[in-house]
């Protein structure tokens, strides 16, 4: 592992009130990182490809890789940690596996395993400690959802409770962990794409579901939506667009102030396909993909590209302003505004 210290990749522009920085913190790990859980201005987890999980405590300084015995093999396409000792990774193909440690990652306990030739993980949210959930793409046209009220230690298949029958050629993207959204007291968002791009919704932990249409680009296998987030129960973002085509920007960026239920184009699109987009403050957002990352100051209206650098995934800390962004080769980045 090499640390990058003085390298900036950065472009200003003198109309921001604000200009951003992305300064590398490391690369050279053999993994695509697209997992990402920002505790704090300190502590921050990640995971990828080739079985790796990351970790730092002092805010992207210094990181300490591991590999779980038995799953170095695995792509861990998202993880939640809750603190330094305490995470949970799930893995994105068949096997599909769950993964907890609380001892700092020194070592990690199996606590979910399906050997079901068509099961396909592809993120997870916690509303609280004790409470989370993890969907997956559909088993005989039913969206698979999971379950914890022990924060991790046990999960229970809960797709019964959504009802809706997914369209042939209707699943979810393990782009970055963030097709998935919940904020606390209940609500929960899961983005799908593929054939047909919509957005399931619901208020009471997932016991029972809406479903609204998403006219983000759709169609084929490759588009849809491949990032969401929610500043609160009714402002919130989609990106994404077609990972075949990263350049292209037609309608792959979309708004809503009424939790979801309808969406709107801004003013100014991102630049091209975007995995991974975040709130920063009620105005500052950043999207990221293959092919660049683009930024907003005013809600989302407007987007602006600050660099060709390309990542996956992008995550403002819980606790504190640390931000920071993921990609191939074990490249992460910090993210610092002036």
């Amino acid at each position: 592992m090499k640390s990058l210290i003085y390298w900036l990749a950065f472009l200003p522009f003198i109309s921001f009130a604000q200009t951003y920085k992305l300064i590398p913190l490391t690369t050279g790990t053999n993994t695509s990182i697209r997992g990402m859980s920002a505790v704090s201005g300190d502590v921050a987890w990640v995971s990828g490809s080739n079985g790796y999980i990351g970790k730092t405590i002092d805010g992207g300084k210094t990181w300490h890789w591991t590999q779980p015995a038995g799953y170095e093999k695995l792509d861990f396409r998202d993880i939640e940690a809750f603190d330094e000792q305490k995470a949970i990774v799930v893995n994105a193909g068949s096997p599909a596996y769950v993964l907890l440690t609380i001892d700092g990652g020194k070592t990690w306990t199996e606590r979910y395993k399906n050997l079901d030739s068509a099961i396909f993980l592809d993120g997870m949210d916690f509303w609280d400690a004790k409470n989370g959930i993890i969907f997956g793409d559909p088993i005989l046209h039913k969206m698979q959802l999971l379950r914890t009220k022990d924060g991790g230690q046990s999960w229970n298949d809960i797709s019964a409770n959504l009802t809706f029958d997914m369209t042939v050629g209707e699943a979810g993207f393990a782009a970055s962990g963030t097709t998935i959204k919940t904020l606390p007291g209940g609500r929960t968002w899961i983005a799908t794409g593929g054939a047909v791009a919509n957005i399931y919704f619901s208020d009471n932990y997932a016991y029972t579901w809406k479903r609204f249409s998403c006219p983000i680009v759709q169609g084929e296998s490759s588009a849809g939506t491949f990032s969401m987030a929610f500043y609160n129960k009714n402002k919130g973002i989609v990106v994404g667009g077609n990972y075949l085509k990263d350049k292209e920007n037609s309608n792959n960026v979309l708004l809503t102030t009424d939790g979801g239920k309808t969406w709107k184009k801004p003013i100014t699109p991102v630049s091209g396909y975007r995995s991974g987009v975040a709130y920063l403050t009620a105005k500052v957002l950043l999207a990221i993909g293959s092919s660049g990352t683009d930024i907003s100051q005013d809600g989302g209206l407007k987007w602006y590209n600050i660099s060709d650098l390309g990542f996956n995934v992008v995550q403002k800390s819980k606790k504190g302003n640390l931000v920071l962004l993921a990609g191939n080769k074990g490249y992460i980045y910090k993210v610092l505004s002036q």
